[in-house]
């Protein structure tokens, strides 16, 4: 059986994590991203989701690597973060934020679906915040809901493929654009884990396991998976 996963974003992070877990598990591995991810065993394309035309030659490499494969997983993991708020949010860099976050998406889908056989899977990595919301993060909200959004509208139009779709949304996960966000700052990242049930950051692995739990389960088609470890509510 050819397993193939494609996913954006796995130079580092819940990204790296996951193509590290489906490559252990016999998948081939490629990743969509503008940085490398530090290991041989996967497949690089540099590539610049956001961009408005997207290179035809990198579109076909794409689509040939997926070809014949009997499951194709597509894991939506690149997002942008940015600092912002309903009161000063640029709309060009918001209009950059949902392309990159929601537009590139649905990009993808269309490529891909085709070449997707039963048992295949479109995984959304959202957020905390596609139902909810925290001040200072407009922008990626904003983006995170329409995520969900798009995930069962997938699941809908898909109906009768045998192709299944979720939204697994992290809670705080301890990666770079966590610590970037919060500007490095050990006490906020203190408070932070002082909201979950557990009093720790989630570890990029732990987000890995639960796409690919996702990824081998058709019953959960549809699915907002909550995977925050417990986030206390006041």
């Amino acid at each position: 059986m050819k397993k193939t996963l494609l996913i954006t974003g796995a130079s580092k992070g819940i990204g790296l994590a996951t193509a590290e877990r489906f490559a252990r598990d016999g998948y081939d591995v490629m990743n969509l991203s503008r940085s490398a991810p530090p290991l041989a065993e996967i497949r690089h394309l540099p590539f610049d989701l956001g961009a408005k035309e997207w290179p035809e030659a990198d579109i076909h490499e794409i689509k040939d690597f997926c070809a014949g494969s009997d499951r194709l997983v597509l894991i939506h993991n690149a997002a942008k973060l940015e600092s912002d708020s309903v009161m000063n949010v640029d709309a060009q860099a918001l209009r950059d934020t949902l392309e990159l976050n929601v537009v590139a998406v649905s990009r993808l889908n269309q490529l891909l679906i085709g070449e997707m056989e039963m048992g295949s899977s479109i995984l959304y990595v959202g957020s905390t915040l596609g139902e909810k919301a925290v001040a200072n993060a407009c922008s990626y909200v904003v983006s995170k809901h329409a995520l969900i959004g798009l995930m069962r509208a997938t699941c809908q139009d898909l109906l009768g493929t045998g192709i299944h779709t979720a939204c697994i949304c992290p809670g705080f996960t301890d990666t770079a654009m966590l610590r970037s966000h919060v500007g490095q700052d050990e006490d906020v990242l203190t408070g932070i884990a002082s909201g979950v049930t557990f009093n720790r950051l989630i570890e990029p692995e732990e987000i890995a396991e639960a796409l690919h739990f996702c990824a081998a389960s058709p019953v959960i088609n549809g699915s907002v998976i909550h995977a925050n470890l417990g986030q206390i509510e006041r």
